[in-house]
């Protein structure tokens, strides 16, 4: 049968989805300086952050949720409910006339958000060879710094003209997206296949030229759980990958809430304007993850996940000693993109190989919902930091020091989870 499809379709439908998510996400670091000075809020550093955690912890819900949902009912109709569910809400922030009403929507926002990566990734991940998993999982996560860049970019001439709310009102555009992932998003045949719906995965297949199809999975005869990847076989790996991608993310949203203030208290020289600074991070994840995934395609995405962990403690060290040059500055924020958000898609391709179809949605919920717990301490633990008068170096040190744990954590995780290979899961009890 003639193929009328491509699966880069699928893979560039999610990586736009990210791009969406990212924008979402990452716009609160950008609106921070506006919002410490908006009439009547009173916010200091310390509730600016708790606001920025609300988010993250929305994120840590609905990721727990929409993972095991998309291991249920499917990748397809979990990616769309994500998308609309957090353009509506993001979009309401534009509106909001308190701290608590805006902190509510950012929480609410929050559950799309962390809901949709893993359904994301789970999908982009059985459209491929397992061995471009690594690869497939980098590129379309880039979309989170791109989605970044994009917020950066636009809060630039934006707030001055239009002020911050109009920042969250362009995410009104995600759902001309919605509307898009109705026509041309199919669902996984891996999924289809897992559930023995046989005819609509091989017409799927043979749509978007679908060539790899996944080996029978025994897992797929139990209903898919949090629990099942809680036990034995997968105990160990469970904790050990959640462990990793909490010390991760801690770093990486920490910095994208923070960096615009704490750069710009520290005197960092990449200009006058602060959100600069942010822009340099989001595109050295951008561009310095593309190494990370390359190298992870010749020595796996733990081994090169551990280096981009140990060069963003190095990078993030650095700034520590004050430099005074622009140069030494965007190494270092480069290698902090490259070791935080590079080192989070690497860890989603060492998840999605690890576990089978039937599994791989729930896993991967559970991993990067468990990652929210270190996204959501992070934007009020440096908030309490500055608070404290402890000065931007203290936060700088804080996110070194969960890169350099993030790396030791990897290191134990490629120990103990190797061969890659897992047997089935264990029957529900």
């Amino acid at each position: 049968m003639t193929t009328s499809r491509s699966p880069l379709l699928v893979l560039a439908l999610c990586w736009l989805i990210v791009v969406f998510d990212g924008y979402d996400l990452i716009v609160y670091g950008t609106t921070i300086p506006s919002l410490l000075e908006e009439p009547g809020w009173d916010l200091t550093p310390g509730s600016a952050g708790t606001i920025g955690s609300l988010a993250f912890a929305g994120m840590l819900v609905g990721a727990l949720g929409a993972g095991n949902l998309s291991d249920r009912v499917g990748r397809r109709v979990t990616i769309i409910g994500c998308v609309a569910w957090f353009t509506v809400f993001t979009a309401a922030c534009g509106f909001a006339t308190s701290p608590e009403m805006f902190g509510t929507l950012r929480f609410l926002a929050g559950l799309g958000l962390g809901g949709l990566v893993p359904s994301a990734n789970a999908l982009a991940s059985e459209m491929v060879l397992p061995r471009y998993r690594s690869i497939v999982a980098t590129v379309m996560m880039s979309g989170v710094p791109i989605g970044g860049c994009i917020a950066a970019l636009a809060a630039l001439p934006t707030i001055p003209a239009l002020g911050w709310q109009a920042l969250y009102l362009y995410s009104g555009l995600g759902l001309v997206l919605v509307a898009v992932l109705v026509v041309l998003l199919p669902e996984s045949p891996s999924w289809l296949r897992a559930r023995a719906r046989v005819d609509e995965a091989v017409a799927v297949e043979s749509a978007y030229g679908v060539v790899y199809v996944e080996s029978g999975d025994p897992a797929a005869t139990t209903r898919p759980s949090i629990g099942t990847v809680l036990r034995a076989p997968y105990l160990t790996a469970t904790l050990l990958f959640a462990a990793a991608t909490i010390a991760t993310l801690f770093a990486w949203y920490g910095l994208g809430t923070w960096l615009p203030k704490i750069a710009g208290d520290a005197s960092l020289d990449l200009g006058s304007n602060p959100l600069t600074y942010l822009l340099a991070l989001n595109l050295g994840a951008v561009t310095g993850s593309a190494l990370t995934a390359w190298a992870a395609t010749r020595i796996g995405p733990l081994r090169s996940a551990f280096g981009g962990a140990v060069a963003a403690a190095l990078g993030l060290a650095f700034l520590l000693t004050g430099p005074t040059s622009a140069g030494p500055v965007y190494v270092a924020l480069i290698l902090a993109g490259i070791g935080t958000h590079g080192t989070a898609c690497l860890l989603i391709s060492a998840v999605a190989e690890h576990y089978p179809a039937s599994l791989r949605g729930t896993a991967l919920g559970f991993s990067l919902g468990s990652g929210r717990v270190g996204a959501v301490v992070a934007p009020s633990a440096a908030g309490w930091l500055l608070n404290a008068g402890l000065g931007p170096a203290s936060s700088f040190v804080l996110f070194a020091a969960a890169s350099g744990l993030a790396a030791l954590v990897i290191a134990i995780t490629y120990v103990v989870t190797r061969p890659a290979t897992v047997p089935a899961a264990a029957p529900a009890a």
